[in-house]
C-alpha cells in the first residue's frame, strides 16, 4: 500500500478514536485497513501467492489445448455439451488470469486507479459466474439428454445453444452488477480498500458495512448456492433414474468414475460458499477476531476458489472421448514433425 494511503488510515483511526463523527463503515474499514496493512507479515501473504500460480501454470498448459480442439473441429463445436464446456473453460481461464494478476498486485502493494480496481473486481465476479453457471448448464444438459433422448436435439440445437450461452453471459454481468450498483449507491467504496484492491480485505468490509450491502451480498451468495444446489439434485436425480440400468453395478465403471469426478468438482464449488457462511457467522458473532478472518478470507480467495477452476479440465474435460483423441492425435503429430528425418542431398 502506498504512504499516502497508510498515513490517511492512521489520521483517519486516530480522529475516529477522539470523535464520533464518522460513521460505522468507514471506523470498520480503516481500522481493517490498518490491520491488514501494518500486522499482516509479507512473507505469510506472498506464501498464499503459490496456488493461485500454480493452478494459473496448470490451466494455461491444457484449457487453450481443450478450446482449440473444440472451436478447431466443426463436428465438436456443433454439439451443445461442447460448445457449454468450451464457455465454461473460456469463464475459468479468465478467472485465473485476472485473480492472479489481482493477488500479484495486491502481495506487491501495487496501487491501482479506483475504476481499475472497480473493473477487476467486475471481471472477476463476471468471470467466476459466468463458469459457474455454465457449469449448472452443462449438467441441466446431461439431464435433458439422459432423460429425454428423443427429443434432446429439437429441445437444445446449437442455435439454442449458442442463445443459452448469450443469456448465461447476461445473466453473470448482471448479478454482479447489482451488487456493484448497491454498492456504489450506498457509497461503500472506501478509496484506501479499492487502492489495494485485496479481494480478501473487500470481502471482510462486504460483511460489515450497511445494512444494503449486507444483503444485497448474501442474496448473490444465496443465488450461487442455489445454483449448486440445483446442480446436486440433478445428479440426484439422473442417478436414482438410471440405477437400475447397470451401468452403477461397478465401482469403476466409467458411469461411476464420472459421478465422482463430477461431483468432486462441484464439492469445490460449494466448500468456499459454506466455509465464508460459516467465517461470516463467526466473524460477525465475535467468535474469532478480524486477524484469524483475514487468514480464513485469503484461503477461502487463494485456495479454495481457485481449486474447482484447475480441476475442471482434468476431471471434466479430458472425460469426453473425443477431446482426448483430438488431443492424442495433436500430440502424436507433434512428434512425428519433432522426429521427422531431415531430407537426403540430391
Amino acid at each position: 500500500m502506498s504512504i499516502f494511503c497508510t498515513s490517511v488510515i492512521r489520521m483517519n483511526a486516530s480522529l475516529q478514536r477522539q470523535s464520533n463523527i464518522s460513521s460505522d463503515l468507514e471506523v470498520s474499514s480503516y481500522y481493517l485497513l490498518e490491520e491488514w496493512t501494518l500486522n499482516t507479515p509479507d512473507t505469510n501473504v506472498k506464501m498464499f501467492l503459490i496456488p493461485p500460480i500454480i493452478c494459473l501454470v496448470a490451466g494455461v498448459l491444457i484449457i487453450p489445448s481443450i478450446l482449440f480442439v473444440i472451436f478447431s473441429r466443426f463436428n465438436i463445436r456443433q454439439e451443445t455439451r461442447y460448445m457449454l464446456l468450451g464457455n465454461a473453460l473460456l469463464c475459468d481461464l479468465l478467472y485465473l488470469l485476472l485473480y492472479t494478476l489481482s493477488a500479484v498486485l495486491s502481495a506487491a502493494h501495487v496501487s491501482l486507479p479506483k475504476e481499475a480496481c472497480i473493473l477487476q473486481l467486475f471481471s472477476l465476479a463476471v468471470a467466476y459466474c459466468g463458469g459457474l453457471f455454465t457449469a449448472a448448464a452443462m449438467v441441466l444438459d446431461t439431464y435433458i439428454a439422459i432423460l429425454f433422448p428423443l427429443r434432446y436435439i429439437a429441445i437444445l440445437p446449437s442455435s439454442r445453444t449458442r442463445k443459452v450461452i448469450v443469456l448465461l453471459w447476461l445473466c453473470s454481468g448482471a448479478l454482479p452488477g447489482v451488487f456493484f450498483l448497491v454498492l456504489s449507491s450506498t457509497h461503500s467504496f472506501v478509496p484506501c480498500v479499492l487502492e489495494m484492491c485485496a479481494i480478501p480485505v473487500i470481502i471482510l468490509l462486504t460483511l460489515s458495512g450497511t445494512n444494503a450491502v449486507k444483503l444485497s451480498f448474501w442474496l448473490s451468495a444465496m443465488a450461487i448456492f442455489l445454483f449448486l444446489s440445483l446442480i446436486f439434485c440433478c445428479y440426484g436425480v439422473l442417478y436414482f433414474k438410471t440405477r437400475r440400468s447397470g451401468i452403477w453395478k461397478s465401482i469403476c465403471s466409467r458411469a461411476s468414475v464420472t459421478f465422482l469426478m463430477h461431483n468432486t468438482v462441484f464439492f469445490f464449488y460449494f466448500s468456499p460458499l459454506l466455509v465464508l457462511f460459516v467465517e461470516s457467522f463467526l466473524y460477525v458473532n465475535i467468535v474469532i477476531g478480524l486477524q484469524t478472518s483475514i487468514w480464513i478470507s485469503l484461503t477461502i480467495c487463494n485456495v479454495l476458489m481457485i481449486l474447482p477452476k484447475v480441476l475442471f479440465p482434468f476431471l471434466y474435460g479430458l472425460r469426453y472421448r473425443e477431446i482426448s483423441a483430438s488431443l492424442r492425435s495433436l500430440v502424436r503429430i507433434k512428434r512425428l514433425h519433432l522426429v521427422s528425418p531431415a531430407p537426403l542431398p540430391s
